[in-house]
């Protein structure tokens, strides 16, 4: 349990003053960048999504 306790000692401190952060404000910057990508690319999926669906169940009801 003590090798436990000392990894978490050592991790915490490493994270506090061997750790590089990323200064506040690139960070917000860099969120709401991954934001946007991630709410066009999942437009894109569902765009290509509906058009599937479409192809497909017109396809089974020319087949009918």
């Amino acid at each position: 349990m003590a090798g436990v306790v000392t990894y978490i000692k050592e991790s915490f401190e490493e994270l506090k003053n061997n750790v590089s952060w990323t200064p506040w404000p690139e960070a917000q910057r860099l969120t709401v960048v991954v934001a946007v990508f991630s709410i066009i690319f999942s437009l894109a999926i569902w765009g290509v999504d509906t058009v599937f669906s479409r192809a497909v169940k017109a396809f089974f009801e020319i087949i009918n």
